[in-house]
């Protein structure tokens, strides 16, 4: 059976590009900004895909907005929810209502520098590796269980612009895996950790590009 995937955004989403690109065992039933000017809705649009605006800015708080979000979700029968760069926290509601199904990609090796600015914290702490994560969200904030991450190395003439691009580089090559895992089944939730049921040392990404 396809899996059933509904895509949350904030701007021009190249991950879900990424994602949308790929040969995947999945359907895109639905892709929803809280922005209505997303350059991903037309990304969606121009694929056939169902594109949806919510403006978050036209209702009196967080908790109004992800009731009327988390009913628009609903409402295309997802199998899995998947965060590509949807630029706002989620209310602990929403989050327990997709419980399991919800996946969100971030620009560090988590659990370091959770939240904003990644890229600009690694090169202040002179860090040697950076990356990526993919992980489950949860009410901790970008503590979730991790499903696979990606490490690119720290230039000594890095910045911040430029590690973005190498890390941007790597999410668009595990945030489509850990989607395919998720299709088929393959993931395995277990003390609070993620691993394949079927191997058990290959979630992970090393890059030795510049």
């Amino acid at each position: 059976m396809t899996c059933r995937v509904v895509v949350l955004l904030s701007g021009r989403g190249s991950n879900f590009q990424a994602i949308a690109e790929a040969s995947l065992p999945i359907e895109i039933v639905a892709v929803i900004s809280n922005r209505p000017q997303a350059a991903g809705l037309e990304y969606a649009r121009a694929r056939g895909l169902t594109a949806v605006a919510l403006d978050h800015t036209q209702h009196a708080d967080r908790e109004a907005f992800d009731s009327l979000l988390a009913d628009e979700v609903e409402r295309h029968q997802p199998d899995l929810v998947v965060l590509a760069g949807y630029m706002r926290i989620l209310s602990s509601a929403f989050i327990a209502r997709f419980d399991g199904r919800l996946l969100n990609i971030h620009p560090s090796l988590l659990p370091m520098f959770p939240g904003l600015k990644t890229h600009e914290r690694a090169l202040a702490e002179g860090i040697k590796i950076h990356g990526c994560t993919v992980h489950f969200v949860t009410a901790d904030l970008d503590h979730g269980p991790i499903v696979i991450q990606a490490a690119v190395p720290v230039r000594a003439d890095d910045t911040p612009a430029t590690l973005a691009a190498r890390v941007l580089q790597q999410e668009h090559r595990i945030y489509p895996q850990a989607v395919r895992w998720y299709a088929e089944g393959r993931l395995e939730k277990k003390h609070g950790h993620v691993n394949l049921k079927d191997d058990l040392t290959s979630q992970s990404v090393f890059s030795t590009g510049t």
